[in-house]
């Protein structure tokens, strides 16, 4: 009888009518799992909290909401391509966004939204499935 490992990981893989693995774009970074302290992207595990941009997945050193600012969302801000979404995930629950960083990336073009990680998770690959230019800041979860 195998013996648990703790609290399961969340799986993300949008299937196919084929029952394929569905994606818009495979050069797109694609979320997998989340959980564990970590995400599983196109294949790679990331420790830690992470930006994951059209192009690129970066290690993010924000590990609490609370350490939010405009400087620690610059990989997004000066990303190029640029991305018109940037979906925030607060960890376990939805953490709102200060007006002012709300109104600091309105001036540069992006929208942010801000919900809890797995949410975060599952809103990026439908919307990179739908071919939106979006871009997801997540901090991790156990």
């Amino acid at each position: 009888m195998r013996k648990p490992r703790g609290k399961p990981r969340a799986r993300l893989l949008p299937s196919s009518d084929s029952g394929q693995p569905a994606a818009a774009r495979p050069d797109r970074p694609r979320i997998e799992t989340y959980g564990g302290g970590g995400f599983r992207i196109s294949g790679v595990r990331h420790a830690g909290s992470v930006i994951v941009l059209p192009e690129a997945t970066l290690a993010w050193a924000l590990q609490h909401p609370a350490e939010l600012t405009i400087e620690s969302l610059a990989p997004v801000r000066d990303a190029e391509p640029k991305v018109d979404i940037l979906l925030f995930g607060g960890g376990r629950s939805l953490v709102p966004v200060d007006g002012r960083l709300r109104a600091a990336l309105r001036e540069v073009g992006i929208v942010i939204e801000p919900m809890d990680t797995g949410a975060a998770c599952r809103t990026y690959s439908v919307l990179v499935a739908e071919e939106r230019r979006v871009a997801a800041a997540l901090i991790a979860i156990d």
